[in-house]
């Protein structure tokens, strides 16, 4: 009786045990990593607590931020040394760095961890990194290029030319431009809808943006966003002619939420319904956004009070904003393995 009763305990405990460990992890554990321009730094926000967990020294001036797809690896752009450092996730400690050919960008990386490519805005270049080699491998010629952006694929990466108005699209297999598309005007950031079809940039001298028709390669319609203030206040950290910076698609598509630097809030553009339909207070100089892939919060980087408001989406409602470095611009967001993570 007593050994049945021992066996029938073990039993319930290993079974708790097991339900507990998968509960737990199949739990996201989202990181935030913030790059503070005008910093050494970034700033690492786990998602959970909406806390600073932890400093990535990367070197004077980071200006671009991106995470592969399995969250293990960040990469991150310096301007003063014109370099590309591969960060382990876990450890925070850099990897890899690697000399790029001038100053560099908004990086993309695809999500498999292949290729990295690199805007070289003093270069009119764009230089592509393969990873596991540790080298650049191939340098494409681009007017005054800005962001780089992968919408999902291994093969194909886009980048931004504000010199020529447009959007190159690369492919990784031929190391050649694809096509290139139209913004409308002088491209900002910009974002790709979940199908691939339609693009939605930031232009200069726009308080909205511009949407365009990725096969037909038009642009289809210009929105205006609504605003509180008549004049555009002086920006500390951002060229007179940019009335909005950053702009997202929310994890299912349905919403886009922009920034506006005219009155310090993003508005909030109903894909569907072809209107914007709320908007939400953000810190002073809203500049960049993420969602965390779960479509919980929006992640604002808000460059003239050195902090991120984080959004809950749902409600529209902002949870709280949490000091960061100085000037933070780019994020990048991930579910990073826990095993071995840096706490």
């Amino acid at each position: 009786m007593v050994r049945s009763g021992l066996r029938l305990f073990v039993g319930i405990f290993f079974s708790c045990l097991l339900a507990w460990s998968a509960e737990n992890s199949a739990v996201p554990d989202f990181k935030l990593y913030v790059g503070n321009s005008r910093g050494d730094d970034i700033s690492v926000i786990d998602m959970a607590s909406l806390k600073v967990v932890g400093e990535i020294k990367a070197g004077e001036r980071v200006h671009g931020v991106c995470v592969q797809a399995d969250g293990k690896r960040l990469f991150a752009t310096v301007e003063t040394d014109h370099t590309l450092r591969f960060i382990d996730t876990a450890t925070h400690h850099t990897i890899a760095t690697i000399k790029v050919t001038g100053r560099p960008n908004q990086c993309a990386v695809t999500p498999d961890g292949k290729y990295v490519a690199v805007p070289i805005r003093d270069g009119n270049s764009v230089d592509i990194v393969d990873v596991a080699q540790q080298q650049i491998v191939k340098v494409l010629p681009i007017k005054e290029p800005h962001n780089a952006l992968n919408a999902g694929s291994n093969r194909y990466i886009y980048v931004s030319s504000m010199g020529s108005h447009e959007i190159d699209l690369i492919d990784l297999e031929k190391m050649d431009y694809a096509t290139h598309i139209p913004a409308g005007g002088r491209p900002r950031p910009y974002v790709v809808s979940p199908d691939g079809n339609t693009m939605y940039v930031a232009v200069a001298d726009l308080h909205g943006f511009v949407i365009v028709d990725i096969p037909g390669q038009k642009v289809v319609e210009r929105v205006e966003m609504p605003s509180e203030h008549k004049t555009l206040r002086p920006l500390q950290y951002e060229t007179p002619d940019t009335r909005t910076h950053g702009l997202a698609l929310t994890p299912d598509g349905s919403e886009l939420w922009v920034s506006s630097l005219v009155d310090d809030c993003m508005y909030i553009y109903d894909v569907k319904a072809n209107k914007i339909t709320g908007r939400v207070n953000t810190g002073e100089g809203p500049n960049w956004i993420v969602f965390t892939p779960d479509g919980k919060y929006a992640c604002i980087s808000n460059t003239d009070t050195d902090d991120v408001s984080i959004i809950d989406v749902k409600t529209r409602h902002e949870v709280t904003r949490v000091k960061v470095g100085k000037v933070p611009k780019r994020l990048a967001v991930a579910n990073v393995p826990v095993t071995g993570q840096k706490r």
